[in-house]
Protein backbone atom coordinates (compact mmCIF):
# COMPACT_ATOMS: atom_id res chain seq x y z
CA UNK A 1 0.00 0.00 0.00
CA UNK A 2 1.15 3.50 -0.80
CA UNK A 3 -0.37 6.95 -0.61
CA UNK A 4 -1.13 8.33 -4.06
CA UNK A 5 -1.32 12.04 -4.80
CA UNK A 6 -4.07 13.05 -7.22
CA UNK A 7 -4.97 16.27 -9.00
CA UNK A 8 -7.89 18.45 -7.84
CA UNK A 9 -9.99 17.47 -10.88
CA UNK A 10 -10.00 13.90 -9.58
CA UNK A 11 -12.67 15.06 -7.13
CA UNK A 12 -15.02 15.50 -10.08
CA UNK A 13 -14.13 12.01 -11.31
CA UNK A 14 -15.06 10.52 -7.94
CA UNK A 15 -18.50 12.11 -8.10
CA UNK A 16 -19.08 10.81 -11.63
CA UNK A 17 -17.88 7.32 -10.70
CA UNK A 18 -20.22 7.24 -7.71
CA UNK A 19 -23.21 8.25 -9.83
CA UNK A 20 -22.32 5.89 -12.66
CA UNK A 21 -21.85 2.92 -10.35
CA UNK A 22 -25.10 3.66 -8.53
CA UNK A 23 -26.99 3.75 -11.83
CA UNK A 24 -25.64 0.27 -12.66
CA UNK A 25 -27.30 -1.21 -9.58
CA UNK A 26 -29.80 1.41 -8.37
CA UNK A 27 -32.20 -0.95 -6.59
CA UNK A 28 -29.45 -2.84 -4.78
CA UNK A 29 -27.43 0.18 -3.70
CA UNK A 30 -30.48 2.25 -2.75
CA UNK A 31 -31.91 -0.71 -0.84
CA UNK A 32 -28.64 -1.23 1.03
CA UNK A 33 -28.48 2.45 1.94
CA UNK A 34 -32.05 2.34 3.26
CA UNK A 35 -31.12 -0.75 5.28
CA UNK A 36 -28.11 1.15 6.63
CA UNK A 37 -30.37 4.02 7.68
CA UNK A 38 -32.85 1.61 9.26
CA UNK A 39 -30.10 -0.14 11.24
CA UNK A 40 -28.76 3.17 12.52
CA UNK A 41 -32.27 4.37 13.43
CA UNK A 42 -33.21 1.15 15.24
CA UNK A 43 -29.89 1.07 17.08
CA UNK A 44 -30.35 4.66 18.24
CA UNK A 45 -33.70 3.74 19.84
CA UNK A 46 -32.11 1.42 22.40
CA UNK A 47 -32.68 3.03 25.82
CA UNK A 48 -29.72 4.89 27.34
CA UNK A 49 -27.02 3.54 25.03
CA UNK A 50 -28.81 3.74 21.68
CA UNK A 51 -27.14 6.81 20.23
CA UNK A 52 -23.65 5.73 21.32
CA UNK A 53 -24.26 2.25 19.91
CA UNK A 54 -25.39 3.71 16.58
CA UNK A 55 -22.25 5.87 16.39
CA UNK A 56 -20.12 2.80 17.11
CA UNK A 57 -21.71 1.02 14.16
CA UNK A 58 -21.12 3.89 11.72
CA UNK A 59 -17.55 3.00 10.59
CA UNK A 60 -18.49 -0.65 10.02
CA UNK A 61 -21.67 0.34 8.18
CA UNK A 62 -19.73 2.77 5.99
CA UNK A 63 -17.33 -0.04 5.08
CA UNK A 64 -20.30 -2.21 4.13
CA UNK A 65 -21.54 0.43 1.70
CA UNK A 66 -18.03 0.78 0.24
CA UNK A 67 -17.86 -2.99 -0.23
CA UNK A 68 -21.24 -2.86 -1.97
CA UNK A 69 -19.92 -0.15 -4.31
CA UNK A 70 -16.97 -2.40 -5.13
CA UNK A 71 -19.32 -5.27 -5.98
CA UNK A 72 -21.40 -3.03 -8.25
CA UNK A 73 -18.31 -1.55 -9.89
CA UNK A 74 -17.07 -5.04 -10.73
CA UNK A 75 -20.40 -6.02 -12.26
CA UNK A 76 -21.81 -8.05 -9.37
CA UNK A 77 -25.10 -7.62 -7.52
CA UNK A 78 -24.37 -6.66 -3.88
CA UNK A 79 -26.41 -8.75 -1.47
CA UNK A 80 -27.70 -7.51 1.92
CA UNK A 81 -25.10 -9.49 3.89
CA UNK A 82 -22.41 -7.25 2.45
CA UNK A 83 -23.38 -4.65 5.06
CA UNK A 84 -21.84 -7.05 7.61
CA UNK A 85 -18.49 -7.14 5.78
CA UNK A 86 -16.66 -5.67 8.76
CA UNK A 87 -17.90 -8.46 11.03
CA UNK A 88 -17.28 -11.34 8.62
CA UNK A 89 -13.52 -10.93 8.53
CA UNK A 90 -11.01 -12.29 11.04
CA UNK A 91 -11.57 -11.88 14.76
CA UNK A 92 -8.65 -9.46 14.94
CA UNK A 93 -10.09 -7.21 12.23
CA UNK A 94 -13.55 -7.39 13.76
CA UNK A 95 -12.09 -6.34 17.10
CA UNK A 96 -10.19 -3.49 15.42
CA UNK A 97 -13.38 -2.30 13.73
CA UNK A 98 -15.22 -2.28 17.05
CA UNK A 99 -12.37 -0.28 18.59
CA UNK A 100 -12.59 2.14 15.66
CA UNK A 101 -16.31 2.47 16.25
CA UNK A 102 -15.73 3.17 19.92
CA UNK A 103 -13.18 5.85 19.08
CA UNK A 104 -15.62 7.50 16.68
CA UNK A 105 -18.46 7.48 19.20
CA UNK A 106 -16.22 8.91 21.93
CA UNK A 107 -14.83 11.62 19.62
CA UNK A 108 -18.29 12.58 18.38
CA UNK A 109 -19.61 12.87 21.93
CA UNK A 110 -16.62 15.00 22.92
CA UNK A 111 -17.29 17.39 20.02
CA UNK A 112 -20.96 17.55 20.95
CA UNK A 113 -20.01 18.07 24.61
CA UNK A 114 -17.85 21.08 23.75
CA UNK A 115 -20.77 22.61 21.84
CA UNK A 116 -22.92 21.98 24.93
CA UNK A 117 -20.58 24.14 26.98
CA UNK A 118 -21.04 27.00 24.51
CA UNK A 119 -24.85 27.29 24.51
CA UNK A 120 -26.06 25.03 27.28
CA UNK A 121 -27.05 22.22 24.93
CA UNK A 122 -29.52 23.95 22.58
CA UNK A 123 -27.58 22.99 19.46
CA UNK A 124 -27.01 19.43 20.72
CA UNK A 125 -30.73 18.92 21.37
CA UNK A 126 -31.67 20.22 17.91
CA UNK A 127 -28.92 18.22 16.17
CA UNK A 128 -29.86 15.00 17.94
CA UNK A 129 -33.56 15.46 17.28
CA UNK A 130 -34.54 16.16 20.87
CA UNK A 131 -35.86 19.65 20.16
CA UNK A 132 -37.63 21.45 17.32
CA UNK A 133 -35.47 24.12 15.64
CA UNK A 134 -37.36 27.41 15.96
CA UNK A 135 -36.33 30.68 14.34
CA UNK A 136 -35.59 32.22 17.71
CA UNK A 137 -33.27 29.36 18.69
CA UNK A 138 -31.55 29.22 15.29
CA UNK A 139 -30.85 32.98 15.32
CA UNK A 140 -29.46 32.98 18.85
CA UNK A 141 -25.78 33.94 18.91
CA UNK A 142 -24.82 31.20 21.36
CA UNK A 143 -26.60 28.59 19.25
CA UNK A 144 -24.72 29.67 16.13
CA UNK A 145 -21.43 29.76 18.01
CA UNK A 146 -22.05 26.20 19.27
CA UNK A 147 -22.90 25.09 15.73
CA UNK A 148 -19.63 26.43 14.32
CA UNK A 149 -17.63 24.99 17.19
CA UNK A 150 -19.13 21.57 16.48
CA UNK A 151 -18.48 21.90 12.75
CA UNK A 152 -14.90 22.96 13.42
CA UNK A 153 -14.33 19.91 15.62
CA UNK A 154 -16.28 17.44 13.49
CA UNK A 155 -14.53 18.26 10.20
CA UNK A 156 -11.11 16.89 11.22
CA UNK A 157 -12.91 14.00 12.90
CA UNK A 158 -14.58 13.14 9.59
CA UNK A 159 -11.25 13.27 7.76
CA UNK A 160 -9.67 10.96 10.33
CA UNK A 161 -12.38 8.37 9.82
CA UNK A 162 -12.81 8.90 6.06
CA UNK A 163 -10.52 6.06 4.98
CA UNK A 164 -10.01 4.42 8.37
CA UNK A 165 -12.63 1.61 8.08
CA UNK A 166 -11.29 0.57 4.67
CA UNK A 167 -7.68 0.68 5.88
CA UNK A 168 -8.53 -1.49 8.88
CA UNK A 169 -10.43 -4.03 6.80
CA UNK A 170 -8.56 -4.19 3.49
CA UNK A 171 -5.05 -3.40 4.72
CA UNK A 172 -5.14 -4.79 8.24
CA UNK A 173 -4.05 -1.54 9.91
CA UNK A 174 -4.52 -0.87 13.59
CA UNK A 175 -7.27 1.65 14.41
CA UNK A 176 -4.86 4.40 15.49
CA UNK A 177 -2.62 3.92 12.47
CA UNK A 178 -5.62 3.98 10.13
CA UNK A 179 -6.77 7.30 11.59
CA UNK A 180 -3.34 8.82 11.05
CA UNK A 181 -3.05 7.63 7.45
CA UNK A 182 -6.60 8.73 6.69
CA UNK A 183 -6.22 12.34 7.77
CA UNK A 184 -2.75 12.59 6.17
CA UNK A 185 -4.19 11.29 2.89
CA UNK A 186 -7.04 13.81 3.01
CA UNK A 187 -4.69 16.73 3.64
CA UNK A 188 -2.18 15.60 1.00
CA UNK A 189 -5.03 15.43 -1.53
CA UNK A 190 -6.86 18.45 -0.16
CA UNK A 191 -7.58 19.89 -3.61
CA UNK A 192 -9.31 16.74 -4.81
CA UNK A 193 -11.39 16.37 -1.66
CA UNK A 194 -12.34 20.06 -1.72
CA UNK A 195 -13.56 19.71 -5.33
CA UNK A 196 -15.33 16.48 -4.36
CA UNK A 197 -17.21 18.24 -1.57
CA UNK A 198 -18.04 21.28 -3.66
CA UNK A 199 -19.32 19.10 -6.50
CA UNK A 200 -21.68 17.20 -4.23
CA UNK A 201 -22.84 20.45 -2.65
CA UNK A 202 -23.53 21.88 -6.12
CA UNK A 203 -25.49 18.78 -7.11
CA UNK A 204 -27.50 19.04 -3.90
CA UNK A 205 -28.34 22.71 -4.45
CA UNK A 206 -29.30 22.11 -8.09
CA UNK A 207 -31.64 19.28 -7.15
CA UNK A 208 -33.31 21.24 -4.37
CA UNK A 209 -33.80 24.27 -6.64
CA UNK A 210 -35.12 22.09 -9.48
CA UNK A 211 -37.61 20.22 -7.30
CA UNK A 212 -38.86 23.38 -5.59
CA UNK A 213 -39.16 25.16 -8.96
CA UNK A 214 -41.22 22.33 -10.43
CA UNK A 215 -43.41 22.32 -7.33
CA UNK A 216 -43.97 26.05 -7.70
CA UNK A 217 -44.76 25.79 -11.41
CA UNK A 218 -47.44 23.15 -10.86
CA UNK A 219 -48.82 25.09 -7.90
CA UNK A 220 -48.15 22.36 -5.35
CA UNK A 221 -45.25 23.22 -3.04
CA UNK A 222 -46.28 20.42 -0.67
CA UNK A 223 -45.78 17.83 -3.39
CA UNK A 224 -42.28 19.19 -3.98
CA UNK A 225 -41.52 18.63 -0.30
CA UNK A 226 -42.79 15.06 -0.50
CA UNK A 227 -40.66 14.36 -3.56
CA UNK A 228 -37.55 16.03 -2.16
CA UNK A 229 -37.07 13.63 0.76
CA UNK A 230 -36.72 10.38 -1.24
CA UNK A 231 -34.62 12.19 -3.84
CA UNK A 232 -32.26 13.36 -1.10
CA UNK A 233 -31.96 9.79 0.19
CA UNK A 234 -31.00 8.59 -3.29
CA UNK A 235 -28.39 11.34 -3.52
CA UNK A 236 -27.02 10.28 -0.14
CA UNK A 237 -26.77 6.70 -1.43
CA UNK A 238 -24.81 7.97 -4.45
CA UNK A 239 -22.50 9.92 -2.14
CA UNK A 240 -21.69 6.83 -0.07
CA UNK A 241 -21.10 4.89 -3.29
CA UNK A 242 -18.53 7.47 -4.35
CA UNK A 243 -16.54 7.01 -1.12
CA UNK A 244 -15.15 3.74 -2.45
CA UNK A 245 -13.51 5.54 -5.37
CA UNK A 246 -11.90 8.15 -3.13
CA UNK A 247 -10.21 5.25 -1.33
CA UNK A 248 -9.14 3.45 -4.51
CA UNK A 249 -7.42 6.47 -6.03
CA UNK A 250 -5.82 7.46 -2.74
CA UNK A 251 -4.49 4.08 -1.61
CA UNK A 252 -5.03 1.88 -4.65
CA UNK A 253 -7.76 -0.76 -5.16
CA UNK A 254 -8.29 -3.20 -2.29
CA UNK A 255 -5.78 -6.08 -2.56
CA UNK A 256 -8.37 -8.81 -2.63
CA UNK A 257 -12.11 -9.28 -2.57
CA UNK A 258 -13.75 -9.63 0.79
CA UNK A 259 -17.07 -11.33 1.31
Amino acid sequence: MQLNLVTPKTGTVWVKQGMRTFIRQPLALAGLFFMFMAIMTIASQIPYIGFVFAMMLLPASTLGLMAAAREADEGRFPMPLILLTAFRASKAQTRSMLVLGGLYAASFLMAMGVSYLVDGGDFARVYLGGATPTREVMMDGNFQAAMWVFIGLHLPLSLMFWHAPALVHWHGMSPIKSLFFSIVACFRNFGAFAVFGLMWLSVLVLIVVAVMTVGGLIGNPGLAGDVLFPVMLVMAAMFFTSLYFTFCDTFGPPPEAKP
